[in-house]
């Protein structure tokens, strides 16, 4: 019993505050999930900025997730989102709170009017529209990057 026990729990995502040390995975994933992923170097100066809260989401010693959220003054935005599993909304909230205790009190982000299952994560996570701009990401189709926004306090 004990085993099975064990086993179960192995697959959960274990969630934990992402450090330079990250930058190479997180970069990998990126790559994977963006039409143009960051580099390594991007993710390692990111993540000396004591501005940015990232979180990420291993599986044993697989990284299944990220998110990097920048912190200015009571203000935050999310800068990047990438999971390769269901845990999407674990991983938002586990970002969302700790932005709050650092001070925030909103926080936005963009995202591109077409990817749905993002927009469903955000909308049920209490963000909303505040702007769009029009033929933002040239990917083919033009499409339009959407600013949302969510009041944390």
């Amino acid at each position: 019993m004990i085993g099975i026990v064990s086993r179960l729990f192995a697959r959960e995502p274990v969630l934990s505050e992402a450090g330079p040390r990250d930058a190479r995975v997180l970069a990998a994933l990126h790559g994977a999930s963006f039409h143009r992923g960051w580099s390594d170097g991007e993710f390692e100066r990111l993540l000396f900025d004591r501005n940015v809260v990232a979180h990420r989401a291993m599986a044993g010693s697989s990284l299944i997730g990220f998110i990097v959220s920048r912190l200015v003054l009571d203000e935050a935005e999310i800068l990047s989102i990438a999971v390769t599993s269901t845990r999407r909304g674990q991983l938002l909230d586990i970002n969302l709170r700790r932005l709050v205790g650092m001070g925030a009190r909103s926080v936005f982000l963009e995202v591109d009017e077409g990817n749905v299952p993002a927009l469903r994560l955000y909308r049920r996570a209490g963000f909303r529209e505040v702007g769009r701009r029009e033929a933002y990401y040239p990917a083919g189709r033009g499409s339009a990057a959407l600013t949302l926004r969510r009041d944390l306090v």
